[in-house]
């Protein structure tokens, strides 16, 4: 079996290289040149990947990235039936944010859509016409800058009722929180991809540094990657455009305050920036003027924030002291990617921002 080639040469050193052991099997043929290829990831061995594989091939993507975690004695004789197929075995089973990362950097496509193996499409899916809509050239270049991160598809339970896959930033007195609503329109704006599906624009993702693997909540990891595409001036938005449907109900997220969330609040809510306010105007897809507060200067994580995280890491002082100073470095380097503070993005939303 072929070793797929890398093109990790070509990512930036911007983009979070920290990758879970991993070999690339397959993929020697092409399907189509559309600009799209798709990242599919498993929700569990009932799921037949022959007829994921063959779904994926008459949508006409490019190629699939099929991402797989544990024994699978199957490989070979799948390599063999689809060519197109490139077969990214763990060694482990690292995070869904480390497999798309992973994903990232072998693709070589402007576009990757990350699926699911429960995900059963409602419209037919046309990888085609998805490129159409994400402004590429046949040949697979694209036509113009294209200014979205990530465009979420509407899910559907097995009832045919749209779940609540979009996400609203709220902040309760001083407490950041999250209300989950139904997409209302075209375009609306999310403040992270549901279960992390959606087609990502490849060299933004790269850019925004991609998930963080040292997030080992699933919804700390999202949450993190989502705001801070929106706190560093990117979009993530949905489309009604293409819809699938869950074999069963969505898994419930487990929002626990650990310490995967002292980093999320140390990397995205503690930073302040400049007060000096821009306010931007820019029109969605649907043509609606929406309006942006934006900082204009370089974020930094103030001392005053240490103590309050001191109190709930549950850790000694010195091991506090040490790990703040990290994300407190990780802040300087970055400093001028941000251009919005969690106000801002809240009363991009049309709620209040905290008082």
């Amino acid at each position: 079996m072929a070793l797929a080639q890398s093109v990790m040469n070509t990512i930036p050193s911007t983009f979070n290289r920290d990758f879970p052991t991993y070999t690339v099997i397959g993929g020697s043929r092409r399907n189509a040149s559309t600009g799209i290829c798709a990242v599919l990831l498993s929700r569990g061995d009932r799921y037949t990947r022959s007829a994921c594989f063959r779904e994926l091939e008459n949508s006409g993507f490019d190629y699939v990235l099929s991402m797989e975690s544990g024994d699978h004695f199957d490989i070979e004789e799948l390599n063999s039936a689809f060519p197109f197929v490139r077969f990214v075995l763990f060694k482990d089973a690292p995070s869904i944010g480390s497999q798309i990362n992973v994903a990232a950097g072998e693709a070589d496509t402007p576009f990757f859509f990350v699926l699911w193996s429960d995900f059963h499409p409602i419209l037919t899916l046309n990888a085609e016409r998805i490129a159409e809509r994400l402004l590429i050239k046949p040949n697979g270049t694209p036509k113009s800058s294209y200014g979205r991160l990530c465009t979420t598809p509407t899910i559907q339970n097995p009832r045919f009722e749209v779940l609540p896959t979009m996400y609203a930033p709220v902040i309760n007195g001083k407490k950041f929180e999250t209300l989950p609503f139904a997409p209302l329109k075209e375009a609306s704006p999310t403040l992270y991809p549901f279960d992390a599906a959606g087609v990502y624009d490849r060299k933004r993702f790269i850019n925004l540094g991609g998930f963080d693997p040292q997030l080992n909540s699933r919804h700390w990891q999202l949450l993190d990657f989502g705001l801070r595409a929106w706190l560093w001036g990117e979009e993530i938005r949905c489309t009604q455009q293409v819809r699938f449907s869950l074999d069963g109900e969505p898994h419930a997220e487990n929002i626990t305050a650990d310490e995967s969330y002292l980093r999320f609040f140390l990397k995205n809510l503690a930073p302040v920036i400049r007060p000096e306010a821009v306010e931007t105007s820019a029109k969605d897809d649907g043509g609606a003027v929406s309006k942006r507060r934006s900082a204009g200067g370089e974020a930094r994580l103030p001392l005053r924030r240490f103590i309050p995280y001191l109190l709930k890491a549950g850790c000694s002082p010195v091991r506090a002291a040490c790990y703040f100073s990290e994300i407190r470095r990780w802040v300087d380097a970055n400093s001028r990617c941000f251009v919005n503070d969690v106000n801002g993005i809240t009363a991009f939303w049309g709620l209040p921002p905290s008082v």
